[in-house]
Parts: structure tokens; sequence; C-alpha cells
């Protein structure tokens, strides 16, 4: 693909225009590993350089596999891709996507988009002396955070403990793990944590499409009992088919989307009557840009979006969402607790409540001698 700079102002001056892309892959242990197959996360930092010498940084996460395969497509298809475009983040977005969807319409395409994406925002919002969420359309300056754990291979001891950290914090609303082979298992953990928190904490269930239909309804019937919030993910992300029968015939909330890659994957989801809240995760969709459109997109359904992870910077775009959200706090996981961010930080999570700091642009600034040390 050839690109040009070509652009102009109606002033005649050359509108800047993407110069190079550079990006390195990165390991940052867990301080509470998410399991024995994920005791770190893979976090991918790009640097977009523009034609007038000014740079923005992205980044990329996946908690497990395919950094390396990210990384690749981000050195060998999207840097000479983009090199030469006019650095406007929707315009990029959508030559990169034709560019790139021979490699298929998400998992490690979306991925690397993401990475370029957010850095073509961070630039945009610094430009323009402002945060990232004055960018985007700031409607509001805190947002409620729910304490959350990857926590099904805790004990029970353990996941009562989680509990009672998020209540000293003042959290609101929890969301723990279900899914273990003996459904008693689930209700003996539910039953625990919901008695720790107390009747008036919001209590959300999340299975990781560990359910088929015949288990989830029976798992939903056995846990509505202790008063859910929503039960997120109870089946495979793609059988909306299911998921809208479940949410029929159940009534009890549905969350989904952390899983789906696509705008028209929300649209589906959304059409199909599959879900009550909408989980997009930054990052898996391809960035800031299709995360807009799908927060657009679910304005138009009445469906709430509550970003999946990464609060230090899905925090700032839920102060944008057109409808009120909650940003998920993963206990020690954010990229300030995992230790990777230089200060100030953009966001502060105190306790149940995310407040912008107002840094320019989207504020992230890695800390990569200390990434580097870590990946060793």
């Amino acid at each position: 693909m050839t690109a040009t700079a070509s652009c102009t102002r109606p002033s005649g001056t050359a509108v800047p225009a993407v110069a190079a892309l550079r990006a390195e892959a990165y390991r940052a242990p867990l301080p509470r590993p998410w399991g024995p197959n994920v005791p770190a996360h893979h976090v991918i930092v790009a640097e977009v350089t523009l034609t007038d010498g000014r740079t923005g940084t992205g980044f990329t996460w996946t908690p497990a596999t395919g950094a390396l395969a990210v990384l690749a497509l981000l050195d060998h298809d999207c840097a000479p891709a983009v090199t030469g475009l006019p650095a406007h983040p929707e315009t990029v977005w959508d030559t990169l996507w034709l560019h790139l969807r021979e490699a298929g319409a998400g998992g490690i395409t979306t991925l690397a988009m993401a990475a370029v994406d957010i850095a073509l925002w961070d630039l945009r919002a610094s430009a323009a002396g402002h945060c990232l969420a004055d960018e985007l359309g700031r409607r509001r300056d805190t947002v409620p955070v729910y304490g959350s754990g990857v926590n099904l291979h805790y004990t029970l001891g353990e996941l009562t403990a989680q509990a009672r950290r998020w209540v000293e914090r003042g959290h609101r609303a929890v969301k723990i793990k279900v899914g273990h082979e003996e459904l008693a298992v689930d209700v003996e953990r539910v039953a625990a944590v919901r008695e720790v928190i107390g009747p008036d904490v919001a209590l959300m269930i999340d299975a990781n499409q560990r359910w088929d239909l015949f288990r989830a309804r029976r798992a939903v019937a056995a846990l509505e009992p202790f008063g859910l919030h929503w039960v997120e993910e109870p089946l495979p992300a793609d059988d909306l088919a299911g998921q809208a029968r479940l949410r029929r015939d159940t009534g009890v909330p549905l969350a989904a989307g952390e899983n789906v890659r696509t705008v028209r994957g929300f649209r589906d989801l959304l059409t199909a009557e599959a879900c009550d809240v909408l989980q997009p995760n930054v990052a898996r969709v391809g960035g800031i840009t299709p995360f807009r459109r799908i927060g657009e997109l679910a304005r138009a359904f009445d469906v709430p979006v509550h970003p999946h992870l990464l609060p230090d910077l899905s925090g700032q775009l839920a102060c944008a969402l057109p409808l009120p959200a909650m940003v998920e706090d993963v206990e020690d996981a954010s990229f300030a607790r995992l230790g990777i961010l230089r200060n100030p930080a953009p966001v502060n999570l105190d306790g149940s409540v995310l407040r912008l700091t107002g840094q320019p642009g989207h504020g992230l600034r890695f800390d990569v001698d200390h990434l580097r040390k870590a990946s060793r």
C-alpha cells in the first residue's frame, strides 16, 4: 500500500503526517497471578512520530498469548501502511483496517491497530492542550469503580478475604469468577461473598464462557437468590442465539463484549437482544476510534457501556461515554499498580471512585526502564 501526505489545511500548510512507527513488547509480572498460566501481562508500547517531530504513545495488551505476533504485525505490516498518512485517528484506522483485514477481523489484527490508534489520539489531545476525555467530549469528572478479581483459583478463604478488602475500600459493586465443575462450589462461594459484602453492594458474577446453555440455566437459577447485578459471559462469546434465549428465559441481566472484536460484532450482539451491558476492551476492539463508535451504537439501543479492564485508559473513556458507566479494577492489575507508569498518572483510583488528573493527551507515560528490567 502506498500512502501520501499531500493533504493541506485551507491556509495551505501541510497537515502533519505519520513519519514513523516503532514498537516494543514487554512483560509485566502480576502481584496476584491470574492463575498458574497467567503470571504476567504482556504490554506492547508503540511510538508514533509525525512529520512535524511530535511523538505520541500507544499501547496494546494481552494477558497470556500473542504479544510477539502483535509486535510482528506492527513492525512488518502496520508501520509501512501508516507511514505518510495524515495523522487523523479515524482516517488512519479505516485505512489500516482495509489493509489488515486479510489477516483476520480481530485478534492480533485489532490488537495491533489499537497501539497505533491510541498513539494518534494521544497526539491529537496533546496538540489541543487538554486531556483525552476533553478531546472526546467529557461528560463527567468521576466514574464509579467496581472491585474485580481473577479469582476462580482462590481458596474460599482467599476469596472472602478479597471481598473484605473491597468492602474496606468502599466499593459499592464487586465481581467474582464462577464456573467450577461442581455447581455447588459456585453456590458456596457466591453465598460467602454475599455474606461478606452485605445486601446493599451490587454483586456480579463472571463465567468467562465456561457454560453451555443447559448448565447456564441451572447455574443462574441456583445463583439468582443472591441478588445478581449481572451475569457476565455465561456462554461462548459468539453464541448470540443462546445468550438471547438465556436472557429471555431467566430475566437476569447479562453482560458481554470483552471478546467481541468489531463494531459489527457489537451491532449483532445488540440486535439479537443478547445483553443488558456492553463491555468492549479498548485494546481488543482496535483502539479508541472503534470504542467511540461502539459507545454511540450502544446509546441507540439504550444499553450502557462498562469498559473491560485497563482502568488507566478505560476510566478516561468512561468519562466521555454517552450513558453512565462503571470502570473495572481487577485487584493490583492496573498499569499504575503494576508499577509500569511514570507519575503523574492520568487517573486516580481512590477506592470506589475514579477521578481524572487532567494530564495532557491520555497521560500514559510508560516506565520503559522498569518494563525492560521486568521483562528479562
